[in-house]
């Protein structure tokens, strides 16, 4: 199924079919710390903004546009990641990815003012971190097929666990050394992104190679074949007293020599044809006319809405309802730990065969959806914690399956899946940085922090709405129907495809018997 490589992580594995594990697994190995450095950083980040306030003297919304363009440059940039990645490869760009981010981390431990951290950790990182995540999942997507679902979701809690031990961590660490060395100690630790990048060996998958039987096709086959085509244009003049000499009794000898030069061309053709190797676009914009991409992007565009402002929002409900900062921090933490399970159990229902996954997901954000109106009916702790529990089991089954789902032939498929990821993405960039505002202004209008869910909510269930038409456009159900003469076509194919195996035969037999009639004598 393989073919070993001399150099260990410098050329290509090369299969003949998914291997569905081998070197995927130290891929999968590295995509788990990818997360970890990448969006667990992003989602923990908030340990920091107490001390930007007291640092900086800014507002509370002015240090929350650090991790807003950061999220913005991640998602806005992914169609660069995907032609970076098809020019140089996935290894260089996460590699270049991880110093990117280790770079705008370390020099925003010596910013003085807050658009220092702006373009610090705004669009340094948040560059590097669309190099690293993307080009990542997209090639673990390329070395499972089977355990795909399963393998991409348990990976991906790796930002799971790194928010729920660097918000203590970090805020330990910061009582001894202060915010600066603690940024600082971040932005060397993302350095580990580079380490991962390396493990990130390329893919080939080749067809294997046709089997001697076929190539080599009885001769006596191979020259009825070939006397059929000399002979189709005149079978039908066989009663004007045209004499065919194309049966192997009657063709002279000189001939012998062409009918040897063609039969080997016809086995060459039997075998099957060499395509020459076409230039693959950087980025593939054909996924665009697909209505099944077009709909699966904007159910991630509205479903962006509902993914992160939640989080944001979680601590100042519970603190409105009165509820203790410790324990409403604690509704975080929880949230976090759900979301492990339910990245996890989407990975095992969605590796069962066979299902339709894409049903599942549609599921998964009703249910989603119905959690998010929950938050604004829960007036105490248990209440909230209930509404974390379950957000969080939903939110994980989406969050570690939507990127990986563009692989099936719901969406677009495994071929186009490196430049549907990036347009995917792209699309996604505008409600990362529409959402968390827009959830603001209905805070900031009603001061009442569960309005900011209503706006989760409405984004989700346009999501599902759109979520449900990819299938049906995927199969042609949202099209009009073409013409007749399509279907004259089609039952055109249909007829020669019901034409006997034995058909050259019996008919190149038939007018041979018919040519020696004309040459007897009477």
């Amino acid at each position: 199924m393989t073919q070993k490589n001399p150099k260990l992580c410098s050329r290509a594995n090369v299969y003949t079919q998914v291997p569905d594990g081998g070197w995927g697994w130290a891929v999968a190995i590295s995509f788990f710390f990818v997360e970890v450095f990448t969006y667990g950083i992003i989602k923990s980040f908030g340990v920091f903004f107490n001390d930007l306030m007291d640092s900086f003297d800014e507002s509370n919304s002015k240090i929350s546009w650090i991790i807003s363009i950061c999220v913005f440059v991640l998602t806005f940039t992914a169609p660069l990641s995907t032609v970076l990645s098809n020019r140089f490869g996935h290894r260089m760009v996460v590699m270049a990815g991880g110093l990117l981010i280790s770079t705008g981390m370390v020099a925003a431990s010596f910013s003085q003012r807050v658009y220092h951290m702006y373009i610090s950790i705004g669009v340094i990182s948040g560059l590097g971190y669309c190099f690293s995540f993307l080009p990542t999942v997209t090639i673990l997507s390329q070395y499972f097929d089977k355990r795909r679902s399963v393998v991409t979701a348990v990976a991906s809690t790796g930002e799971c666990f790194a928010v729920f031990a660097f918000a203590p961590a970090i805020t330990a660490l910061k009582e001894h050394i202060g915010w600066r060395y603690s940024l600082l100690f971040v932005g060397l630790l993302q350095l580990n992104i580079v380490v991962c990048g390396a493990l990130l060996r390329p893919i080939t998958i080749q067809g294997p190679e046709s089997p001697k039987a076929i190539t080599h096709e009885p001769r006596r086959e191979v020259q009825y074949m070939l006397e059929n085509e000399k002979t189709r244009t005149s079978i039908d003049s066989i009663d004007s007293g045209v004499e065919l000499t194309t049966s192997p009794k009657n063709v002279p000898s000189q001939a012998n020599t062409e009918q040897e030069a063609r039969a080997e061309q016809q086995q060459t053709l039997v075998a099957g044809p060499k395509h020459s190797p076409k230039e693959t676009p950087l980025l593939d914009f054909s996924i665009l006319k697909e209505r099944s991409f077009i709909c699966y992007a904007l159910f991630g565009l509205f479903a962006t809405l509902g993914f992160f402002a939640p989080s944001l929002y979680i601590i100042p409900l519970g603190i409105s309802l009165g509820i203790d900062r410790d324990r409403a921090a604690f509704l975080l933490s929880t949230m976090a730990i759900a979301e492990v399970f339910g990245r996890i159990g989407a990975g095992f229902v969605l590796n069962r065969e066979p299902i339709r996954k894409i049903y599942i997901e549609l599921i998964c954000v009703i249910l989603l959806t119905v959690s998010l109106f929950a938050f604004t009916f829960a007036t105490e702790f248990w209440g909230l914690m209930s509404c974390s529990v379950f957000f969080g089991i939903m939110v994980g089954t989406i969050g570690g399956t939507h990127i990986p789902l563009l692989a099936e032939d719901d969406v677009v498929g495994i071929e186009k899946m490196s430049s549907a990821a990036g347009v995917y993405v792209f699309i996604q960039s505008i409600s990362g940085l529409a959402g968390p505002p827009l959830a603001g202004l209905l805070v900031d209008q009603s001061k009442i922090y569960s309005r900011a869910f209503y706006s989760c909510a409405a984004g989700m269930s346009l999501a599902a709405v759109c979520l449900a038409l990819v299938r049906p456009c995927k199969k042609g159900l949202c099209q009009h129907p073409h013409s007749g003469g399509n279907q004259t076509d089609s039952h055109h194919r249909k007829a020669l495809q019901d034409i006997p195996e034995d058909f050259l035969e019996m008919d190149l037999g038939k007018c041979e018997h018919r040519v020696h009639m004309k040459m007897d004598p009477v």
